[in-house]
C-alpha cells in the first residue's frame, strides 16, 4: 500500500485518515482498493448495491438517467477528490438510483463501509468532512434534478444558458464542449437543441456559433 500512501495526501477526505492506521488495521487490505475505468466504462449500474465509497483521484464521473423518450440526460458531474456514494452506503436502501460511467479514463480509490464506520467513530475530522461533503452535494444534486427533470427543451436550456452566465460573468457563454455534450446534460437530442437554438435566434433572444452562445435578450435569464 505504499503507492496509496502518497495519494493520501493529496485529498480532502482521504488527508484526515493517518495512513498507519491503515496499517493497524487487519482488515485494511479488503476494506481499501484503487481501480480504474477507462472512458465510457460503467462505475455502478442503475441499481448496484453501494458498499464502498469512492474517492475520484482523476478523471471526470458522470450521473446519467434515460428518460421516457430514451434521451440520454446528464444529471450531474464529478471531479477528482469528488465523493460517490457517501450519501448512499448508510441508507437503509443503499441502491444507486442511476447510472454513473465513466466520461473520461477515471482512478478511484474506495473504502469499504465498515472502514468508513470505523473511521465516523474514531476519527472527527474525517467524520466533519465526510458529513459536510455530503450535505453540500445532496443540495447540489437537488438543485441540478430542479433544473433539468421536467423542463421544456428552452427552459432546460435557458437554464444551462443562466448558470453559464453567473459562472462565466460574460453574456457571451464560451462553450468549452461539444453541443452533443449539452444536449445530453440537459436531457434532449442535439437534433432538438439545434431546433430550439435557431428559433431562440429568429426570436432575437441569442446569436450561436460553434464556438459560443451570446445572449442578446438578457431578461430571458431573469
Amino acid at each position: 500500500m505504499n503507492d496509496l500512501n502518497e495519494l493520501f495526501k493529496n485529498f480532502t477526505l482521504l488527508k484526515t485518515i493517518p495512513f498507519h492506521s491503515l496499517s493497524e488495521n487487519r482488515n485494511a487490505g479488503n476494506s481499501i482498493k484503487k481501480t480504474v475505468y477507462n472512458q465510457g466504462e460503467i462505475i455502478h449500474f442503475d441499481g448496484d448495491i453501494c458498499t464502498y465509497i469512492d474517492i475520484i483521484i482523476s478523471g471526470k464521473v458522470v450521473v446519467e438517467r434515460i428518460d421516457d423518450s430514451g434521451n440520454l440526460m446528464t444529471i450531474t458531474e464529478f471531479y477528482p477528490d469528488d465523493v460517490l456514494g457517501g450519501n448512499l452506503i448508510f441508507s437503509k436502501n443503499p441502491h444507486y438510483p442511476m447510472m454513473v460511467s465513466a466520461k473520461t479514463d477515471v482512478s478511484l480509490i474506495s473504502l469499504s463501509k465498515g472502514l468508513v464506520f470505523e473511521f465516523c467513530a474514531t476519527n472527527t475530522d474525517f467524520l466533519k468532512v465526510y458529513l459536510e461533503y455530503i450535505s453540500d452535494h445532496a443540495t447540489l444534486l437537488g438543485d441540478k434534478i430542479k433544473h433539468y427533470v421536467n423542463r421544456s427543451i428552452r427552459e432546460s436550456l435557458i437554464a444551462f444558458l443562466k448558470n453559464e452566465y453567473k459562472l462565466q460573468k460574460s453574456s457571451t457563454i464560451q462553450l468549452n464542449t461539444s453541443k452533443k455534450a449539452i444536449a445530453d446534460r440537459i436531457g434532449v437530442q442535439r437534433t432538438s437543441l439545434s431546433r430550439e437554438l435557431q428559433k431562440m435566434k429568429k426570436e432575437g433572444l441569442l446569436i450561436f456559433d460553434k464556438d459560443s452562445i451570446t445572449i442578446i435578450n438578457m431578461d430571458m435569464l431573469m
